[in-house]
């Protein structure tokens, strides 16, 4: 039974570590966009914050496929299933199938981790 206080805490995001706590107590308020008047300035810092939270997001998933794998490695006495890890994660079994074996090639040296 999925367990209702930890559903409740998924549901909010992460708090962005380098944003002061008083802003982010501001719902209107993101990495001071708002006080930016010029549309062009605005459009420049909002594709610079996109960009880096893509590469976020990208190295955050390298970074779970690492650990997927490290958790699913069989020389492990306490290693987990592919389903436990989903379940973990929660993930479909299918796709922690995939992140273990992605993790595999990053800890390998074939992955994108390594660039």
């Amino acid at each position: 039974m999925p367990d209702p206080e930890r559903s409740e805490r998924r549901l909010r995001p992460a708090p962005l570590l380098f944003e002061p706590s008083q802003a982010v107590a501001d719902p209107e308020h993101f990495f001071d966009l708002e006080s930016i008047e010029d549309p062009a300035d605005l459009l420049a810092r909002a594709t610079e914050l996109t960009l880096a939270f893509r590469a976020a997001t990208d190295r955050a998933v390298e970074f779970q496929a690492i650990a997927a794998a490290q958790l699913a490695d069989p020389r492990r006495f306490d290693r987990l299933t592919t389903a436990d890890i989903a379940l973990r994660a929660q993930w479909t079994e299918d796709y922690a199938k995939k992140m273990v074996e992605f993790g595999r090639d990053l800890l390998s040296g074939e992955g994108i981790a390594s660039q």
